[in-house]
Parts: C-alpha cells; structure tokens; sequence
C-alpha cells in the first residue's frame, strides 16, 4: 500500500475535460509511435513523438493535484526509458543485426505496452501508479 501524502486541488469542469481532451491527443501520438515501432518498416517521424512531448511537458504543470498529474508523468517516464533503451542497445545493430533486432521488438513492445496499459486507465478516469 502505498502512504504517500498526494495534495488534491479543486479544478473546474473545464479544466479538467481540457486535460482529457489533451492526454487523449498525446496518447493517440504515442500510440502512433509505438505501432510503428513494432512493424517493420512502419516508423513514423520522431516529431510525431516531440509533438507528443510537448504536450506532456506544456500541460503537465495544469495537471498537477489531478489525478491527469499521474497520466503525464507515466507518458514522460516510459518515453524517456524507451529512448535510453533505444540508446544503450544501438551499438547491437552495429555488431550483430539479430541482437539488435531482438532488443529494440522488446523495447518497442514495452513501450505500446506502456501506452495501452495508460490508455485503459484514462479510459476508465483512475491514475496510474508513478
């Protein structure tokens, strides 16, 4: 069980369908991302993913108090794992194709993982735990 003291702030309607409508567009441009990862020969323009990251950092300070708070920071962390991953595991592709091949399928299909997982959450207005 996790005791961790959360500081709730009272946010209006609109706010808080403002911050849904713009979790559904940064989950929909990871989503995106994170298909065309896992098919071969699919991948779509990293800006797709920088579009996606600027929402999450530009919103993220609105969300805060919300339980949206916990759905930005989980965007923001898996992205930002993925990309260390994609990273650390790039010199595979340059001395074995196959190891190479193999890390960044599992890589590419934690992170759509991530995303549906986040997906369903949003889906169903819980937060995420963080």
């Amino acid at each position: 069980m996790n005791d961790d003291i959360v500081e709730v702030r009272t946010v209006d309607q609109s706010t808080l369908d403002g911050l849904n409508a713009w979790g559904w567009v940064s989950y929909v441009l990871h989503l995106i991302v994170a298909v065309t990862a896992v098919l071969p020969g699919a991948q779509v323009s990293v800006a797709v993913l920088l579009i996606a990251l600027v929402i999450d950092l530009v919103k993220r300070s609105d969300a805060a108090g919300t339980w949206h708070a916990s759905h930005f920071t989980w965007r923001l962390r898996s992205m930002i794992w993925a990309g260390v991953l994609y990273v650390v595991t790039a010199p595979l592709w340059l001395l074995f194709i196959a190891p190479g091949w193999i890390a960044w399928c599992v890589i590419s299909i934690w992170f759509l993982y991530r995303i549906v997982r986040g997906m369903v959450a949003m889906n169903q207005r819980r937060a995420l735990p963080v």
